[in-house]
């Protein structure tokens, strides 16, 4: 392909919807792979890399759209040192992801999934489940999304727990300055942080420990923030109850043994998958690069 002045060269870094993709398309032209020097633009995923050595092979790109709230794969001294934009789409997923996170926590202390199973087998025995109300419900990471599942959560909670950077005055719960606290002093631990180096593993086996024979893991954030072979460990060994994923360390493979669980319920890292949600990402993706390549102000910069 030659560069076309009208349509800028734009590396679609990942996969997304038909619609979006269809509508770049009449906007750019498009690379999926071997994006040549003269490329402006890069739309990726909320788990794609784009690192120094990728920003040294693309001199003239301007900005990065991310089709999601996650951006540690981004490297943002390296953007900002080359003046490069960077967006995502906040708030428009946040419901949705809240939404799972809820429902991962309800299915897996009412093995709703395993029962289904089971009646889809022919069967009819009922295995007993936990409770759901009145539980301690722990949220590490009280941003968008953290805030959206405590006010979900709360009318299940007998009480709500925090960890955030600092405690939040607005915020009607108790705050824990560590994870293994948090952890400690819960039921239920949701995972609602961002990635990235300082929160890598934050979930280890102390962690799990703290959680209890008891304990429901839910991740809806990032795999990288659970020690994964500790957590597949904890779970053989009953050291927590049981632990609903949306997120893996190696997506899309996941462990087999989790796979075998019937205390784990499984989803393919589905947070904002919902046709209303994937839609208004879109437009926000859209909107971000229809503004930078017109001039005017980004709607959601970092």
């Amino acid at each position: 392909m030659t560069n076309d002045t009208s349509h800028p060269d734009l590396y679609l870094l990942g996969g997304v919807s038909p619609a979006l993709e269809a509508t770049l398309v009449e906007r750019f032209t498009l690379y999926r792979e071997d994006p040549p020097a003269t490329t402006r633009a890069i739309v990726g995923g909320g788990s794609s890399v784009v690192d120094a050595a990728l920003l040294d092979r693309l001199p003239a790109l301007e900005i990065i759209a991310i089709h999601g709230v996650g951006y540690d794969g981004i490297d943002l001294a390296a953007t900002k040192a080359r003046g490069i934009a960077v967006t995502t789409t906040p708030d428009v997923l946040t419901d949705d992801v809240a939404d799972l996170a809820i429902g991962l926590m309800l299915a897996v202390q009412r093995r709703i999934v395993a029962n289904d199973r089971s009646v889809r087998g022919g069967g009819w025995q009922v295995d007993l489940a936990r409770r759901a109300s009145g539980r301690r419900i722990g949220i590490f990471g009280l941003g968008r999304i953290g805030r959206a599942i405590a006010k979900r959560a709360a009318p299940f909670a007998s009480e709500l727990h925090y960890t955030a950077r600092s405690a939040k005055p607005d915020f009607a719960g108790v705050f824990h300055a560590d994870i293994a606290s948090l952890a400690a002093a819960c039921d239920v631990l949701i995972i609602a942080a961002p990635g990235g180096d300082a929160t890598s593993h934050i979930v280890d086996a102390g962690v799990l420990a703290a959680l209890g024979e008891d304990g429901i893991l839910v991740n809806i954030a990032r795999g990288s923030l659970v020690d994964e072979p500790a957590l597949v460990a904890a779970l053989m060994d009953g050291t927590i109850a049981g632990a609903g994923l949306d997120v893996f360390a190696d997506e899309p493979a996941v462990p087999d043994a989790l796979k075998v669980m019937d205390q784990v319920v499984l989803s393919p890292h589905q947070g904002s998958a919902t046709v209303d949600g994937r839609a208004a990402m879109a437009a926000l993706v859209i909107a971000n690069l229809d503004a930078h390549f017109a001039g005017r102000d980004l709607l959601t910069p970092l």
